[in-house]
C-alpha cells in the first residue's frame, strides 16, 4: 500500500536541497517523534549515505538502487519499499522522477 498522506506533522518549510537540487526533501515529525522526509530525485544516478536506518517508500515514479557492497541494480516502483542500513549508503539509478517518503529508525 502507498502512503499518500501523513497526518499531525511538523514539517520544516525550508527544502533539504543535495547534489546541486537533483534531490529536494522537506523534514517532517510526527506528534510521536517518528522523522520522516518527503521528496524527489530528479533523473540522475547519485550516492546517498545513511547515518539512522532508512526506509524509501516510492509514491510516484520509480528507481534502481544498490546498496553498498552490492554489484545488483534492483528496481523499485510505486508502492515499493527498500530498507538500508544505518551508516551505509545506496547508489541510485533515476530516469524519470522518484517521489518518495524516507521512514527513518
Amino acid at each position: 500500500m502507498t502512503t499518500e498522506t501523513i497526518n499531525n506533522v511538523t514539517i520544516t518549510t525550508k527544502a533539504n536541497v543535495y547534489f546541486d537540487g537533483k534531490c529536494v526533501s522537506h523534514s517532517l515529525v510526527q506528534a510521536d517523534g517518528t522523522k520522516k522526509s518527503v521528496g524527489v530525485v530528479l533523473p540522475s544516478t547519485l550516492t546517498f549515505n545513511t547515518g539512522a536506518a532508512e526506509i524509501m517508500e516510492c509514491v510516484g515514479g520509480a528507481c534502481e538502487y544498490k546498496l553498498k557492497g552490492s554489484d545488483v541494480w534492483v528496481k523499485s516502483g510505486v508502492g515499493e519499499r527498500f530498507s538500508v542500513p544505518a551508516n551505509s549508503s545506496f547508489d541510485i539509478r533515476v530516469t524519470e522522477s522518484y517521489h518518495y517518503i524516507c521512514h527513518f529508525g
